[in-house]
């Protein structure tokens, strides 16, 4: 029977392995083992290597590039796992990159947010961790418990040490403006929202006009919640700094960055640092001396722990909801 004695197991696709480690290092244990790879013919293969029988499995992998490769290959471990005879699967999913699919927004288009939440189920997923969902309605396409936690308390505690005098925090849509507000209070700065216009389905975002007033000299924090091609960031810092303003730091739980995109942000004048969590993994050629990227392993660490043990998940975040 499923119980708290002993530690979770925790296993580790290939998405992100780096993670998993700085998490299973938190909780002052060991990655479970497990065989994860391509046969010749591109298919997949996995083998658990250790005894989960009745045991409180966690399966860790972000949908990240290869994303459609790494899906299936969480969907193949967890069917391992359910076929081991696990008490509770869990799959840990930092970024789930289909948040984005979260509605019908033109004719004859899928919801592949649902679609994914589908899948995971029939594989056996029994429960779902996720961090700072794109839209947060996908909770509700899963008949499993999901645990969607927040980068929020690491992405503040930064600023506050930063120690930023008289900051602005600006939301780079409407649509993360809420998210923006918790992020403003908490380092005691007003919020001021940049509204964009997105053109078609391409990446290419127009900005169009900042809501609320800026000093020439106000150091300026952008949020949002993920950056992909920086083309929405891009644009917002462009309508703040054609204010006038000169000290910009660019901040968002998800740092995609897909080929030249970490560059073309960093390489903006005004842009004195881009903060970011390893949600996503980046690999060293995207880094450089503007981008801090602060570890979310405490806060999955703390979160297993808590499920893992049957406590409270929510009192991490009673601050931010």
């Amino acid at each position: 029977m499923l119980g708290t004695n002993g530690n979770p197991v925790i296993f580790s696709g290939n998405s992100h392995l780096q993670l998993v480690e700085d998490i299973c290092e938190y909780l002052d244990q060991s990655v479970g083992e497990v065989e994860v790879f391509k046969f010749t013919n591109d298919n997949t293969f996995v083998r658990i290597l250790e005894n989960v029988r009745q045991k409180d499995v966690f399966i860790l992998q972000s949908d990240v590039e290869p994303v459609n490769d790494n899906i299936m290959e969480l969907l193949i471990m967890i069917d391992a796992a359910k076929r081991a005879s696990a008490g509770r699967i869990t799959a840990v999913i930092p970024y789930y990159s289909y948040a984005r699919t979260d509605k019908k927004d033109q004719p004859r288009v899928p919801i592949t947010g649902r679609l994914i939440a589908d899948l995971l189920e029939t594989a056996g997923a029994d429960r779902v961790i996720m961090v700072d969902l794109h839209a947060g309605q996908v909770q509700g396409f899963f008949h499993v418990p999901v645990d969607e936690l927040t980068a929020m308390p690491g992405l503040v505690n930064y600023f506050l040490e930063r120690d930023l005098d008289n900051p602005m925090v600006f939301a780079a849509d409407i649509g993360i403006s809420k998210k923006a507000r918790y992020f403003a209070d908490a380092i005691s700065a007003p919020l001021s929202i940049v509204e964009k216009r997105r053109l078609g389905n391409e990446d290419r975002v127009e900005s169009m006009n900042i809501i609320g007033e800026v000093e020439r000299d106000q150091p300026v924090i952008v949020f949002d919640d993920e950056i992909s091609t920086g083309g929405t960031m891009i644009s917002a810092v462009e309508a703040i700094t054609d204010r006038g303003v000169t000290e910009v730091y660019v901040v968002a739980t998800h740092g995609v960055l897909p080929g030249e995109a970490s560059k073309r942000i960093t390489d903006i004048p005004y842009i004195k640092e881009l903060v970011i969590t390893d949600t996503v993994p980046l690999s060293k050629d995207k880094l450089n001396s503007k981008i801090k990227v602060i570890s979310i392993a405490p806060l999955l660490g703390e979160a297993i722990r808590r499920i893992h043990e049957g406590r409270s998940v929510g009192e991490l975040f009673t601050r931010y909801r």
